[in-house]
């Protein structure tokens, strides 16, 4: 990951940040998750009452076109976003909840390269998604 920030990056593009953008950027810097349009425009809303949901939307797209956010969808009709340039994960996705874990597994990471160079390929990136349900707790 560059260790900059979303608005850091959008500054360096030359992006025009105005007032909202600039909020829906610290908004999006301070997400641990993997929010959707709707969380985002509460979280932005709480810093600026003013913040529109379509600002949100435009907001969104233009950075995606930008490469600043990447679109995730996890099954649920619902588009989310993370941050373009975080460090490499994958994510488990729990069908009865929606709750995105994220997670890295080495043996995952070496199992694909090996597949790859065993079909003749050169691994350049990957995404993964599981999808399960939390197995109920043994006593």
């Amino acid at each position: 990951m560059s260790g900059d920030s979303i608005l850091e990056r959008c500054e360096a593009q030359g992006l025009r940040m105005t007032g909202q953008r600039r909020t829906i950027a610290q908004a999006l810097d301070q997400s641990a998750d993997h929010p959707d349009v709707e969380a985002l425009h509460a979280r932005a809303a709480g810093i600026d009452p003013n913040i529109s949901i379509a600002t949100v939307y435009r907001t969104v797209k233009l950075f995606e076109e930008r490469g600043i956010l990447e679109r995730r969808d996890f099954g649920d009709g619902r588009a989310r976003w993370e941050d373009a340039e975080r460090d490499h994960h994958d994510h488990l996705i729990d069908v009865a909840t929606g709750e995105v874990i994220e997670f890295v597994d080495r043996e995952i990471e070496a199992l694909q390269r090996r597949v790859a160079e065993r079909l003749g390929f050169d691994l350049v990136g990957h995404r993964l998604e599981l999808y399960g349900r939390r197995l109920p707790r043994k006593s």
